[in-house]
């Protein structure tokens, strides 16, 4: 009789910021459906998800990949979770996404860095101190200047073999900072992968003796840039519009909901988000093609298509989750009309 490893993987109950959790069940003739895997409970007391008195919080099924560390007989099974009842849990971003019908399409540019938790350090950094200022590390080649690549490169053959879409990678401004791409159609399954993602992030590092440092600005109040987590989307009014009125219109209601979108788009964000390093004030709204400095840019691509294409928030912090992210971007763009 075959047996299938099915690795159930959630999010915690930590505040601010949720923690990836993982536990394998053993099954007996796997289907390789996601509608054949069961539904599943854990200690939601060890969590911060419930009581010890009532300690069950439930694993719904959302999302199935192949697991790249246990081919042939692996999976990921990426899960949200439920209350005892089957009602959708408060730490539970994912169910607060409005995308039915899959209109809105999301492309995640994930930055990280590569830490070496014994120097408490990025990797790359020389204990007790600083190597070179930043610069010579984006998308760079050599060993003087790219720390961690055969990491990076083993991450990204593995979300390939998951099966998911992964569009890219490169090295990023600081030294041991790097950055992965994903993109899907459907705000959840974009969450979805994201998360997957992020979590075979973790376990190759973890296979070196290395941490994923998420933190949206781990270096402090240096000179050095934070890590972000930009988020590229469309719907059809943006994809099909072909005239900037519509873009001006679509990026003029994120302004008054500054607050809605900060609450989500990542704790300690306001260390990132400074009008410094490639950031708007946190504070601050603004909006311009091909710039960088605003809240969200315009790409020159949209502009050059006609006005058709989409668009790129950049306030999100790399510790932001983007299922919540994604929920907020399709509120605030679904109040357009």
């Amino acid at each position: 009789m075959a047996k299938a490893k099915l690795e159930y993987i959630w999010l915690d109950g930590y505040k601010p910021t949720q923690n990836l959790r993982g536990k394998t069940k053993v099954v007996d003739n796997f289907s390789g459906k996601l509608e054949d895997c069961p539904m599943w409970a854990f200690d939601g007391s060890s969590t911060e998800q419930a009581e010890g008195g009532s300690s069950d919080c439930l694993l719904k099924p959302v999302a199935l990949f192949q697991d790249p560390g246990r081919l042939g007989n692996g999976w990921l099974v990426m899960a949200e979770v439920l209350n005892a009842d089957g009602s959708a849990h408060e730490s539970n971003g994912r169910a607060t996404i409005d995308d039915d019908d899959d209109d809105f399409w999301f492309g995640f540019e994930q930055e990280y860095f590569l830490w070496d938790p014994e120097h408490n350090l990025p990797l790359g950094f020389p204990p007790g101190g600083y190597p070179r200022p930043q610069g010579p590390y984006y998308c760079s080649v050599g060993a003087k200047n790219a720390y961690g690549r055969e990491i990076v490169e083993e991450h990204l053959e593995m979300c390939l073999e998951a099966g998911i879409n992964v569009e890219g990678i490169n090295g990023e401004v600081a030294a041991g900072q790097w950055e992965f791409q994903t993109f899907a159609k459907g705000a959840a399954r974009a969450g979805d992968e994201t998360w997957i993602a992020r979590y075979l992030c973790e376990r190759t590092a973890e296979k070196y003796g290395l941490a994923i440092n998420w933190h949206p600005k781990p270096l402090g109040p240096t000179d050095w840039n934070g890590s972000g987590m930009h988020a590229n989307f469309s719907n059809t009014a943006l994809r099909e519009a072909g005239k900037k009125e519509t873009y001006d219109k679509i990026c003029q209601a994120f302004e008054p909901r500054i607050n809605e979108h900060i609450s989500v788009y990542g704790h300690d964000n306001d260390k990132r988000l400074t009008g410094l390093h490639e950031t708007q004030a946190i504070d601050k709204f603004s909006y311009g093609v091909s710039d960088r400095g605003a809240s969200i840019r315009i790409p020159i691509a949209t502009v050059d298509s006609g006005w058709k294409g989409w668009l790129e928030d950049r306030r999100p912090a790399s510790n932001a989750d983007p299922y919540k992210v994604a929920a907020e971007i399709v509120t605030t763009v679904k109040s357009v009309g």
